[in-house]
């Protein structure tokens, strides 16, 4: 190793200002390891650095083993110090997969990396690590290999409890967790085998040994009603309790503002907005009023809560929330960002009261385009608290019970905005995709008495409308001050998942316009193409799988599903943090000295400091978003496991029931169905399947008999018999009562009789020759659900009959409502393989687009030919068998040696 003078390091005042004995900053040991020509242990490092005393090397030892911590650095087994981005390191956030395998997602972006079951035996979904990448798989996808742990994303897991021949494991509940944690019997508390238990995990994976725990809590017997809740909240990590300091700071806030809180805003209590939320909602936190300009065009101003107001940066409370990330919503229940003090308070633009609130005042021509717009601080009065179905019924009848006779042409002017909005969104070329949304009924014994659709009226719609606009000009706006923010960004199709939609579409005779790069006008045009046809669902499902997921980033990449060059949300600060974020943006604008167009600034209003107001820089954001876009996958985890094991439980009433049903799904082992009127699926296993060996066509989502050619495809209507339903692995298995009528597949390349297909290894995803229909032996993987990741409609300012704003498309069970979005059937996920099989891509992420309900069916069509929107989850079911779950195979728990 070469020895080069010693350099000045450019941050020592810093440091110099941080330390009595300032030691060379992180910066500065980078750089100097960056020019060293191999790894480099401590004393090596210490003489770089020109450190001599001995307090100065053991500073530096403790700052080498933070920066390892922080995933700076990376020690070889020599005990030697390298740069982790010279040591082609990739630092990623570990995502399991309920099969075993997993995907490392790297922190700074880029493509995935495929873990094998292998290496995904040492780390736990959530945890941090660094991987390198070991080569290609024949999918042309990277493979990886764990290097090191940096942090431990679980601590404890819920599952049932079971002991076997002695040995005592906990089966998470969690599909990402896939291994079994193993509990020695002195840490078994009075757990008895069989419950559902918390255990805390003791000791993590490593080689050879597995993970081992400690029971700290037993939650039940059995699943008790709510108590899905509550394992559902345990298992995937929310946060539910709120810690000392979070609970002393909410005692501190008063009832309603102070009169001093209401100086220095503008004054807009004259303005009569009003509230439009579900029937349940007891948060209101936006209000909207509209009109026509004299000359012309539209101002619409949109009211939000001003959460930014009472939370301030670095407090208690501000630090749960950006744990939580989010609020969650149950079918009765949600767990919030904020105590209620908040939420249902202060925070709530209650009718006949005053609030604080941000507000966003928009000027649009009559073609509904954005001309002007302003934000400023205001002090509002709601005049009314209005519901969905007042001002439906009041605007189709121009009167409804509980709406002001004086409020009705308000609302009117809202419904014109509307369609001037909806117009423009059309021409723009938004993409429109169609969905039924489903309300649980439960009787008095919380168990679902009923699943039934919702249909959206204007009222829901103007309100979406009138948030989009708000949402438009909030990106607007930060794109103008350059100042790092959270921006909701939405990247057109990949280009593998593009490519199959090509392969399906042309099976079918259609086509997708734009080439490599199809634009949202391309989508739309072809939903508008095949809305007549009966396999329009079908069709429909296949784009929707072909979308990306939407994120939270800061570099603006436009909005694809939406079509909008920039969007970020500012409608709903009391349940996303995000959207707080930018409250925090946009009032720290106002209150500088920044000049600017775009902001109002009441007469008297305190100037603050920009990095008292918004203390964030590119970096911190950055973080933020890949945080919050976990909290929010978290939480849509934990709600679609309580629909799953709602819908199971529902069923279990109903075996040996016969429903009428649609393929929804197919994959390499078997059909998703789903059932008629209910919006539930099950699994048609692969073996249950008649009369021939299956081979599964990926290409042309559909499964072929090997000697008959028979089909089964997306979109087929088949009567099913419910053969089993498996509470504790959400599952429903089903069998075929009739098959459609014998359809022969037809080769690709045109028609023909076709011929027995060659038994090769790329028949099935199972690899079984042929792939076809699996023997008995064959079919120990009888997973029966499937990943919904995908799909997930967009958050684009839109509220759902439970209340819920800002995410159209993830309503299910909010605000107290009972409420599920039904699932549209996504094509065919991968959730199980053989392990000689190459394996699946990642699930299919969730991707936000404009959703529309459904028109019902054509009288041709049974009523079961209905979408369901991919963020929810009816798993199907497999014969259990013990220590096995969620279709992956089973270890026995590694032994305490």
């Amino acid at each position: 190793m070469s020895r080069r003078g010693k350099k000045a390091d450019p941050h020592a005042a810093r440091e110099a200002a941080n330390y009595d004995n300032p030691i060379p900053s992180r910066e500065f040991i980078l750089e100097q390891l960056r020019e060293a020509d191999r790894p480099v242990d401590t004393q090596q490092i210490a003489d770089l650095l020109g450190l001599t005393e001995q307090q100065d090397v053991d500073a530096l030892r403790n700052r080498l083993r933070a920066m390892q911590r922080d995933g700076q650095l990376l020690v070889d087994r020599r005990g030697a110090y390298g740069v982790v981005d010279k040591m082609n390191l990739l630092r990623c956030r570990v995502q399991g997969h309920r099969d075993g395998y997993g995907f490392a997602v790297p922190q700074a972006g880029g493509e995935d990396v495929y873990l094998s079951a292998r290496q995904m035996g040492q780390v736990f979904d959530g945890d941090t690590v660094l991987v390198a990448v070991s080569g290609i798989d024949r999918r042309g996808r990277q493979e990886g290999k764990v290097v090191e742990v940096l942090e431990r994303g679980v601590q404890k897991v819920v599952g049932r409890y079971q002991e076997e021949s002695g040995i005592g494991f906990v089966i998470p509940d969690n599909a990402r967790i896939t291994q079994q944690v193993l509990i020695p019997p002195a840490a078994k508390g009075k757990a008895i085998s069989g419950q559902i238990v918390t255990a805390l995990i003791t000791d993590y994976p490593k080689g050879r040994l597995g993970a081992k725990g400690e029971i700290i809590e037993v939650l039940g017997d059995h699943m008790d009603p709510g108590l899905e809740i509550d394992v559902a909240i345990r298992a995937h990590g929310i946060p539910f309790e709120w810690p000392e300091p979070v609970l002393e700071e909410a005692s501190y806030l008063k009832d309603e503002p102070e009169e001093k809180d209401k100086k220095n805003r503008i004054d807009m209590r004259d303005v009569p907005f009003v509230t439009i939320d579900g029937e349940d909602a007891r948060d209101f936190d936006d209000a909207v009023y509209c009109k026509k300009k004299r000359f012309g065009g539209w101002r619409l101003w949109v009211a939000i809560a001003d959460v930014s107001h009472y939370v301030r940066p670095g407090s208690a409370l501000d630090a749960e929330a950006q744990t939580r990330g989010n609020s969650v919503y149950f079918p009765e229940r949600v767990v919030p960002m904020f105590p209620e003090v908040l939420s249902n308070g202060l925070c709530s633009l209650k009718p006949g009261v005053d609030r604080l609130s941000q507000v966003v005042e928009i000027d649009l021509t009559n073609d509904g385009v954005i001309k002007r717009f302003c934000f400023f601080e205001a002090v509002i009065h709601s005049h009314a608290r209005l519901t969905y179905t007042q001002v439906g019924e009041a605007l189709e009848q121009g009167q409804a019970d509980g709406v002001p006779v004086e409020r009705v042409p308000d609302l009117q002017r809202l419904q014109a905005l509307y369609r001037v909005l909806r117009t423009a969104r059309e021409q723009r070329g938004a993409i429109d995709f169609e969905t039924v949304e489903t309300r649980i009924i439960f009787n008095e014994q919380r168990k679902i008495d009923a699943i039934v659709p919702v249909h959206r009226n204007d009222a829901h719609k103007l309100i979406e409308e009138c948030m989009l606009c708000a949402n438009v000009a909030t990106a607007q706006f930060f794109e103008k001050h350059k100042l790092p923010t959270l921006f909701r960004v939405h990247e057109g199709p990949g280009e593998e998942r593009l490519e199959n939609l090509r392969t399906f579409l042309g099976e079918l005779g259609l086509g997708l316009r734009g080439g490599n790069n199809p634009s949202p006008k391309d989508y739309q045009a072809l939903m508008e193409q095949v809305a007549d046809r009966d396999d329009a669902n079908v069709i429909q499902t296949m784009m929707l799988r072909s979308l990306r997921q939407a994120v939270y980033q800061p570099e603006n990449k436009g909005h694809f599903g939406l079509n909008y060059d920039g969007y970020a949300h500012f409608t709903s600060p009391i349940r996303r943090y995000p959207d707080l974020l930018i409250h925090r943006g946009i009032r720290a604008i106002i209150r500088s000295k920044t000049r600017s167009k775009l902001v109002r600034r009441a007469d008297g209003a305190e100037l603050l400091p920009m990095e008292r107001s918004y203390p964030y820089d590119e970096k911190t954001v950055t973080a933020l978003g890949e945080h919050f876009s976990v909290t929010e996958r978290r939480a849509d985890d934990a709600t679609r496991d309580v629909q799953s094991w709602l819908k199971c439980e529902y069923l279990q009433d109903h075996v040996g029931a016969e429903f009428g049903g649609v393929v929804a799904a197919v994959t390499s082992f078997g059909l998703f169905v789903e059932l008629e009127d209910l919006y539930i699926e099950g699994l048609v296993h692969i073996t249950a399947l008649p009369g021939d060996y299956y081979r599964f066509d990926p290409a042309h989502q559909r499964l072929v008999g090997e000697r008959s050619g028979r089909t089964f495809q997306l979109g087929d209507k088949v009567s099913v018999q419910v053969a089993r339903v498996d509470l504790d692995d959400k599952k429903i298995d089903l069998e075929l009562v009739d098959a459609p009528a014998r359809r022969k597949a037809r080769a690709e390349g045109g028609g023909g009789k076709r011929k027995a297909p060659a038994k090769s290894d790329s028949a099935a995803s199972d690899g079984k020759k042929g792939g076809g229909r699996k023997k008995p032996s064959d079919s120990k993987k009888s997973s029966s659900t499937r990943n919904s990741d995908a799909g997930k409609k967009d958050d684009a300012g839109k509220k759902s009959d439970a209340g819920k704003k800002g995410d159209a498309g993830k309503d299910e069970g909010k605000k107290g409502g009972g409420r599920s979005r039904a699932r549209k059937k996504p094509a065919a996920a991968s959730p199980a393989a053989d392990a000689s099989s190459a394996p699946p891509t990642r699930a299919g992420p969730d991707v936000e687009v404009l959703t529309k309900p459904r028109p019902k069916s054509k009288a041709s069509e049974p009523k079961t030919d209905t979408a369901t929107a991919p963020d929810q989850d009816a798993d199907g079911a497999a014969p259990k068998k013990k220590a096995r779950r969620r279709g992956g195979r089973r270890r026995r728990p590694a032994s305490s040696s």
